[in-house]
């Protein structure tokens, strides 16, 4: 069954993205060990053949199989990272499942103002996890999801799933398209296999796993990728580590300094937007004012939710979609998937799309708008055939990986996962958050 799910999920990706499916005859598919009721390995397999096929496509690159142990290790790439050889803390004790009065809440505070959000709604006497179980299982669901919406903060109730809501999300597409009526074709600089990408520019405005791996994606197909974030949002060192391969880092308050964030528009192809769409909107960053601005480009767009306004992590898209409670044990806390599955699914989806607008805009001409949500692959997810027990295949404890010295700071991450004839096996190297300066090579 999981070679039927992991063929039906690549030839709705592919679907989605306009492409005919390889066929069964010639793609190998593996057996992806990462255990779970819902069919996460195929699931997992399915995206990144279709970033591989996408990305080789561009050099008219065959197929290769994909290595198993290396998609199962590239999903779970936060709990093999090592930096001077420990692992970092990667959940504050404020995020996670928690028992209130009539049922179960998910919230997210890793990050300060959020962590301090669900202080202010909940009245907290200290920031800590026994005052926030003591706290909460006095609530309703209902009340602790609103106090801390209001505060700006992020839970969500625990839910089971509703097989309308994801069938009436699954009208649409995986990935959504709009052209734009830009100018005439633009060939691709010269792709290689080694680098399909190669002389492509792609400004990233993302953060947190979705986006970054997309764009992680890229610069390993060789595009020329430059990481933009606000000069007061600091990023966690871990994260920036764990998926800033091959990318440039730079501070750009974009703001105070647009004449140089548009500077760098007009000389990108590629944008990836991964901020809530009212920042985008104030800052005239929004997908359509971008491409009336600058109608050469490929805009891609990532959102937890698919909704417009809407704060959210895979975590949280898990719990209030109906993943948790499947992937619950009997009379436990509600479970979770063995991956941010959500997240990594959509970035390569999202990277299988802008190579794929790419090429099109080099044939067709125009400018390109390609969008997912965390909330529309979890629907995908939860269409699949599923288990009745999770499988015995445990994922690698002691992957594939690949050491490098960033600043003097030693960093053990995974390899790559996607694969084509003549691709590249290895990341580039992080550079420091924040290092670079904000122009192009």
């Amino acid at each position: 069954m999981s070679e039927a799910t992991a063929q039906s999920a690549l030839a709705g990706f592919r679907a989605a993205l306009g492409e005919p499916s390889p066929g069964a005859e010639s793609t190998t598919v593996p057996a992806v060990p990462l255990p779970a009721r819902l069919p996460v390995g195929p699931l997992a397999w399915a995206a990144v053949q279709t970033a591989s096929l996408a990305l080789g496509a561009l050099a008219g690159a065959a197929l290769v199989a994909l290595d198993p142990a290396r998609i199962a290790a590239a999903y779970r790439s936060d709990r093999h990272l090592l930096i001077d050889g420990s692992a970092p803390a990667v959940w504050s004790p404020l995020s996670g499942f928690w028992r209130t009065a009539d049922g179960w809440v998910r919230t997210h505070g890793n990050y300060p103002a959020h962590a301090s959000a669900l202080v202010r709604a909940l009245s907290l006497h200290e920031p800590t996890a026994s005052a926030l179980h003591a706290r909460l299982a006095e609530r309703s669901t209902a009340s602790v999801v609103a106090a801390v919406a209001e505060q700006g903060g992020l839970c969500v109730a625990v839910r089971a799933e509703r097989p309308a809501e994801d069938a009436a999300l699954r009208v649409d597409p995986v990935i959504r398209w709009r052209r734009g009526y830009g100018p005439a074709k633009r060939p691709l600089p010269g792709p290689t296999a080694a680098a399909p990408l190669a002389g492509i520019r792609v400004l990233d405005l993302t953060r947190v796993i979705a986006g970054p791996v997309c764009t992680r994606t890229l610069a390993l197909a060789g595009a020329d990728v430059l990481r933009i974030d606000p000069p007061r949002l600091a990023e966690f060192g871990w994260q920036h580590l764990d998926t800033g391969h091959g990318k440039r880092s730079a501070l750009l308050d974009a703001a105070a300094q647009r004449d140089r964030l548009d500077a760098l528009l007009a000389d990108a192809d590629v944008v990836v937007l991964g901020y809530r769409p009212a920042g985008l909107e104030r800052l005239g960053l929004s997908p359509a004012r971008l491409l009336a601005a600058f109608p050469h480009l490929v805009v891609a767009q990532l959102s937890a939710w698919g909704a417009p306004e809407r704060r959210g992590f895979d975590s949280l898209v898990q719990a209030a979609s109906g993943i948790a409670l499947i992937e619950r044990e009997e009379n436990s806390t509600p479970g979770a998937l063995p991956a941010q599955a959500l997240d990594h699914t959509a970035g390569y989806l999202l990277a299988a799309a802008i190579a794929t607008a790419l090429r099109r805009r080099a044939d067709e001409g125009g400018g390109w708008i390609v969008e997912t949500s965390l909330r529309r692959v979890a629907a995908e997810l939860l269409a699949l055939p599923r288990n009745e027990e999770p499988s015995s295949d445990a994922p690698p404890a002691d992957p594939e990986t690949q050491t490098f010295d960033v600043d003097g700071v030693e960093v053990r991450t995974v390899v790559p996962a996607v694969a084509w004839a003549g691709g590249p096996t290895r990341f580039a190297p992080p550079r420091p958050w924040g290092g670079d300066q904000a122009v192009w090579r």
